[in-house]
């Protein structure tokens, strides 16, 4: 299964206004995302981490961990998400393999941006 179908066929959808926060660092996470349209950037402060299009993910960290998020979402042109609930994660990590490695993918991408981020500051 695609990113692409999985977030165009997730049961949940939302659409936002550009600059509208998703979540905010230190929320509990309850969803993880998938950007179906628009666009997205994660920060740590002011400074942002990740920038993000259609067909990326992100919050998933929080379904893994269960901690705080560590990071603010905000949209930076209007965006829909398919949003992804822990019981809807948990069935898609079990069974899809290739949606697994996705996430952990996208999670390995993200902290080499991070690290990339504070090590040229």
């Amino acid at each position: 299964m695609s990113a692409h179908s999985l977030f165009v066929n997730a049961p949940d959808h939302r659409t936002l206004p550009a600059g509208e926060s998703i979540y905010v660092e230190g929320e509990a996470g309850t969803h993880m995302y998938g950007v179906v349209s628009g666009a997205v950037e994660l920060r740590k402060g002011s400074v942002v981490v990740a920038k993000l299009g259609p067909n990326d993910v992100f919050g998933e960290r929080a379904l893994i961990d269960h901690l705080p998020r560590n990071l603010t979402a905000v949209t930076t042109e209007e965006t829909t998400l398919a949003e992804i609930d822990q019981s809807l994660f948990i069935f898609l990590v079990h069974e899809s393999p290739t949606f697994a490695l996705g996430i952990m993918g996208a999670l390995a991408d993200r902290l080499r941006q991070y690290d990339d981020t504070i090590t040229s500051s």
